[in-house]
């Protein structure tokens, strides 16, 4: 046994301790879980995990953004005064209203420390300087990734307010090692750079950390990321502005991502039955935040779809969950055309492998109940060849989902580029 890491009793007795905390807090002063726990007829802190998971129902995002609605503008997932709350945050409102998301001091304090453990599993230390390539809004991630990156005693280097150029000099002339950015704007940084002759070989970067869309866990998205950057280690994590951070990469196997188990209790349920599924089987991510009492969620139904690693321990001595390949997808994401399971992930891994596109978008359109797909691509600058490079990944798509993908070319620097969470999939009627 790995005297580092806790064993899965341990993991298992911190989780419950947290856990009956927790409730007895949101019993004393949340309205909002006081009364779905007198609904659901919990009047105390449970005597087990398992009694937890059988009488506490699932939350829903729906009912959070109803609370809000119903009682704004923070609604009542507040568990103790406004007075004692201290940051503000939102959702991205990606797939509906945002959420407005508040904390304590003592919930930041955790949420912090779990982006602490992204930081140590990727090795990052105080001899680092970080930089934050993104502009400093009212989404959590970037405030707790720098927030932690101080703690640690790192040289933070925002970047906020930049231009995609002046970000590539302040990295190279201020000596960065590590960036903290999206899977598509380190591939846009790559690109821009070989456009602008700034030499990222020059640069002192050797690791990426990336999030907010699944590609840092995809083998063809993180060969292309470290191409461009000069052979850098990318490491993947994700976490969510109403949860914190979650998930960090394993040391030791690029791809699979552990969770903080012993900051979240975590199931993976059949996204229809809500039923647990077995491990190794793909489910939907629940979670429940256990130090995050100030505004805590409970059983909460992410919509990430991921599936479970069956080796315990893993190679790195951990026994944290593990998932493999890190977020496959979303729940509400996937697309059925011609009998066929289609989730993003899957697209972007055919075409980052294929290679040859700077940049891409997909149209999803229904008519009269058949949906069907169709890839505009923009081609790299190396491309000379359109009609081949159409004709290729005519072909790549055949070959991985047995489905004819129409392919249009788009003209070059013509699709957008993306600082935060790509929007390249496209639905109309």
């Amino acid at each position: 046994m790995n005297a580092e890491f806790p064993s899965r009793e341990q993991i298992r007795e911190r989780q419950l301790k947290q856990l009956r905390s927790l409730v007895d807090a949101l019993l004393a002063g949340n309205r909002f879980y006081s009364d779905r726990f007198a609904k659901a007829g919990i009047d105390s802190a449970p005597d087990s995990i398992e009694a937890f998971i059988e009488d506490c129902p699932f939350t829903e995002k729906a009912e959070c953004v109803a609370d809000q609605e119903a009682h704004p503008p923070y609604g009542n997932n507040l568990t103790f005064p406004l007075e004692r709350y201290t940051r503000f945050h939102q959702t991205s409102g990606s797939t509906g209203k945002p959420m407005r998301w508040l904390d304590t001091n003592d919930s930041w304090n955790w949420m912090l420390g779990n982006w602490g453990a992204v930081y140590r599993a990727s090795g990052v230390t105080h001899a680092d300087r970080v930089f934050f390539a993104f502009s400093f809004g009212p989404f959590l991630g970037f405030w707790t990734a720098f927030e932690s990156a101080l703690q640690i005693g790192c040289l933070c280097l925002p970047g906020g307010g930049l231009s995609s150029s002046m970000r590539l000099k302040n990295i190279v002339e201020q000596g960065a090692t590590v960036l903290c950015c999206t899977p598509t704007y380190a591939i846009h940084l790559a690109e821009v750079a070989h456009r602008e002759r700034i030499d990222l070989a020059q640069s002192k970067i050797h690791t990426i950390i990336v999030a907010g869309e699944p590609g840092g866990s995809l083998p063809a998205t993180r060969k292309q990321i470290s191409g461009g950057w000069n052979g850098a280690r990318v490491f993947d994590h994700h976490g969510m502005t109403e949860v914190g951070p979650v998930t960090y990469e394993c040391p030791e196997q690029p791809g699979i991502l552990h969770v903080v188990e012993t900051s979240y209790l975590t199931e993976i349920v059949d996204s229809e039955t809500g039923e647990a599924v077995t491990p190794g089987e793909t489910g939907e991510l629940i979670l429940t935040t256990l130090g995050r009492v100030g505004s805590p969620l409970l059983r909460y139904r992410t919509g990430d779809l991921v599936k479970a690693c069956t080796e315990v321990p893993c190679r790195c001595g951990r026994r944290d969950l593990a998932l493999d390949g890190g977020i496959l997808g979303r729940s509400d994401d996937m697309v059925v055309v011609r009998g066929v399971n289609i989730y993003p992930g899957a697209v972007d891994q055919i075409i980052r492998r294929h290679g040859g596109v700077a940049e891409y978008q997909v149209n999803v359109t229904s008519i009269e109940s058949m949906t069907e797909l169709e890839v505009t691509v923009e081609p790299a600058a190396d491309c000379d060849d359109e009609a081949a490079l159409v004709a290729s990944l005519r072909t790549a798509f055949q070959d991985s989902l047995a489905l004819r993908v129409p392919v249009k070319v788009a003209e070059r620097d013509s699709l957008p580029r993306y600082e935060l969470k790509a929007k390249r999939w496209h639905r109309s009627a």
